[in-house]
């Protein structure tokens, strides 16, 4: 009896390519896989424009396996020094690990015989020292977000937003899928959110972190004021934002506070008070490798000496 050989997850978003496809379909495909395997729309939209951009760059009828080391290399060139709009270190890295992982799927999918982004040398950088806020600015916008929940017409979804952003460290994207059943008011250790991934390959970044019980205390009146059914922010990540920049105008800040200063003022509280680097991690949901350049950013955030 022969045994049924398990199915490739690739192949059904590559059974229509060939070496002779333009890129525009094959980039499709690929985005067509990444959402497949539970990529985050933040990262497949960032790794779909970083592909638009190398197809406009080459020749409108340059296919699959007439692209080369050498392009790659030209358009990399091109984006430091012939585009006219600046690069950062940073989104060029980005640049070269999506062009990578597009040329390594075709070839391991069977499209390509030859990987010709194998070669492309992959800059690693260090990004800049992340904005936070300091004690005495993240007082001035609790309070200022405690002046919409006292208003006559009270809100307090601003001062939720915040202080749970503030106190968990939560990526915007984690926050979005924030769901009712995913907060424990009543669990036998404290309240405690349940941070969830709907894909099998994020399932390492799940985790419980504790909430305080006047997030508790606030979180139920948000509920009596907006009544969301499901979601609990159900609303674009640009109108969460927009609640932030209130908040930063309402405290007279000349910072803009965004969800990864949040996450970055948590986690430098939390090393500050002398947690463990490793509670911390998890806290955070990102993995030993990440977190070597994340403890190095927090020493120096910290004011330490790096040796």
């Amino acid at each position: 009896m022969k045994m049924k050989m398990p199915a490739d997850p690739a192949q059904p978003a590559v059974a229509h390519l060939t070496p002779q496809t333009p890129l525009l379909p094959a980039i499709h495909a690929w985005e067509i896989f990444l959402k497949d395997q539970g990529r985050s729309i933040y990262t497949i939209k960032a790794f779909r424009g970083d592909l638009e951009l190398l197809a406009s760059f080459l020749p409108p009828d340059r296919t699959l396996g007439a692209v080369s080391t050498s392009d790659l290399n030209h358009f990399l060139q091109w984006l430091q020094k012939g585009r006219g709009v600046p690069c950062s270190p940073k989104s060029l890295a980005r640049r070269i690990t999506s062009i990578k992982a597009f040329f390594r799927w075709l070839q391991r999918s069977g499209v390509l015989l030859q990987d010709p982004a194998l070669k492309v040398i992959q800059q690693s950088v260090i990004s800049p020292l992340p904005v936070v806020l300091t004690p005495e600015e993240v007082l001035k916008a609790v309070e200022a977000a405690q002046t919409f929940r006292r208003a006559a017409k009270p809100d307090a979804r601003p001062y939720v937003l915040l202080t749970l952003l503030l106190e968990t460290g939560i990526k915007k994207g984690e926050c979005l899928t924030i769901t009712r059943n995913h907060i424990d008011a009543e669990a036998p250790d404290g309240p405690t959110l349940f941070v969830r991934y709907a894909s099998p390959a994020n399932r390492y970044k799940e985790r419980k972190i504790p909430l305080s019980q006047d997030w508790i205390a606030a979180y139920q009146e948000y509920l009596a004021q907006y009544n969301p059914p499901d979601q609990i922010f159900p609303w674009s990540p640009r109108r969460l934002e927009y609640l932030l920049e209130d908040i930063s105008q309402a405290a007279g800040l000349e910072k803009h506070i965004s969800f990864d200063m949040c996450r970055w003022t948590c986690a430098l509280d939390d090393w500050k008070s002398g947690i463990e680097g490793d509670k911390i991690r998890q806290k955070l949901g990102i993995s030993k490798i990440q977190w070597r350049e994340v403890s190095m950013k927090l020493r120096q955030l910290a004011g330490e000496t790096i040796e």
